[in-house]
């Protein structure tokens, strides 16, 4: 792995610090701690990446942002701690929008998307799933709080798997917005998200919000198949305005999960588009709250995209929160009327395939007409907790990948997980690779 990074990483980016002595002793450590039999469990000796706003103590931890240059945490977060604990092998910190937001900071690297560089890479955890898609890891974590998981997944071609909200635990991870911050692996596999996610999941008293319920076998039952499992499908939602391939994909994929033997049952989504514009409300106010200690007094250390973010929340009043708020609870309200009578949603994961991008539009200033549309099946999961998993279900005439999703009710990761092993059986897409030739071409 260290190897594949050191030849490829200068072209694909998506590494800020690369831990290869960390990695080399862990390595060790695993091979002597495997051999005398003291094995534990399926991440041990498996090289993994983390995003770059996850404590590693005496490792810098930046954000994304120039601020946090010289961020050099003194203990690790939480989720760094049990992925030790698991045995696996820390190779590094991965590249990310600053403060987990829509652009970068020109100090920072823009991570470039393996299918395609001149393509988006997936927002927020683009590092995430640019390496785990370009092979220079086994598996990674990214967090999401508007679609950070799902939209790296889906323009990289990996599996993203958005836990149910407090499933894992925070602490030590740099916020953007508490109340949507979201962290959980991105993959090659189903089965490989439920090993990750087995290994980070559960309470956490330094975590007030991380929730008390026991963490399941994530793997139990993985192979159980989908018969009768009922999966909805609201086709005006997945398809209206969606680019005609993914559409075709996703309702080609929800085929497969019938002839599988799953129920496919109607159902009719809100409109979730009219409450989309209550997030930006939400997320870049709590995004103020989150870099108290350096905006605004250290505004011009922030990227022009990521700081014209925090203007617009230090415009936000306490009336425009709430008002917010009440949207949020009202559409939360409405998608658990839809989804009484199913055990998931099947959808998109995003609108299209990864679009062409511009350095300079990813660097900023922020787009006035960037609008929230872009999120219809990432924000309202964000905004009640569910567990999503997303997965590969085929390519574009362009050769980009697809993205199909499917949503389950709080604390349903192993069944969204079956859910995508039975996929994935029927269909190998998650086995695409990436043109990428040894050296990198």
């Amino acid at each position: 792995m260290l190897r594949r990074i050191e030849s490829l990483d200068g072209k694909y980016k998506s590494y800020a610090t690369v831990m290869a002595d960390h990695a080399e002793a862990a390595a060790k450590a695993a091979e002597a701690e495997i051999a005398a039999g003291q094995y534990r469990g399926p991440l041990h000796g498996v090289p993994f990446a983390v995003k770059d706003l996850c404590f590693t103590k005496g490792v810098r931890t930046m954000g994304g942002s120039k601020v946090y240059a010289d961020h050099i945490p003194s203990f690790d977060s939480t989720v760094v701690v049990r992925l030790n604990a698991a045995g696996s092998v820390p190779l590094g910190k991965l590249n990310l929008t600053e403060g987990a937001m829509g652009g970068y900071n020109p100090a920072l690297n823009l991570p470039l998307n393996p299918w395609n560089t001149a393509h988006w890479a997936g927002s927020s955890s683009s590092g995430s799933g640019v390496a785990t898609a370009a092979g220079l890891c086994f598996g990674s974590l990214g967090s999401d709080t508007g679609g950070s998981i799902r939209f790296p997944a889906a323009a990289c071609g990996t599996v993203g798997l958005k836990p149910t909200w407090g499933r894992v635990s925070r602490y030590g991870v740099l916020a953007l917005a508490e109340s949507l911050d979201h962290v959980g692996p991105l993959t090659r596999s189903s089965a490989d998200a439920a090993i990750a996610l087995q290994a980070i999941a559960g309470h956490d008293p330094s975590d007030p919000t991380s929730l008390p319920a026991p963490v399941p076998d994530m793997l139990e039952g993985i192979d159980g198949g989908v018969k009768g499992v009922r999966i909805g499908l609201d086709e005006k939602y997945a398809t209206d305005g969606v680019d005609p391939e993914l559409a075709a994909a996703v309702l080609a994929g929800v085929k497969v999960m019938e002839e599988l033997g799953a129920e496919i049952v109607p159902v009719q989504m809100p409109d979730v588009d009219s409450y989309l514009s209550a997030w930006p409300v939400l997320c870049s106010a709590e995004a103020v709250a989150a870099h108290k200690e350096n905006y605004p007094s250290r505004r011009e250390d922030y990227g022009l995209w990521f700081r014209g973010w925090l203007d617009m929340g230090a415009g936000v009043t306490g009336a425009d929160y709430a008002a917010a708020n009440n949207r949020r609870a009202e559409l939360n309200g409405l998608i658990r009327d839809a989804f009484h009578d199913i055990d998931a949603l099947a959808c998109p994961s995003v609108m299209g395939p990864a679009r062409a991008i511009t350095p300079e539009e990813m660097y900023g200033p922020m787009s006035g007409d960037r609008g929230t549309s872009f999120q219809r099946y990432t924000v309202p999961y964000d905004y009640n907790g569910a567990p999503t998993i997303s997965l590969p279900c085929g390519l574009s005439g362009d050769g980009l990948p697809l993205s199909l999703q499917f949503v389950g009710k709080s604390l349903s990761e192993p069944m969204l997980c079956r859910i995508g092993h039975a996929f994935e059986q029927a269909t190998d897409w998650h086995n695409l690779h990436p043109p990428i030739d040894d050296d990198g071409s």
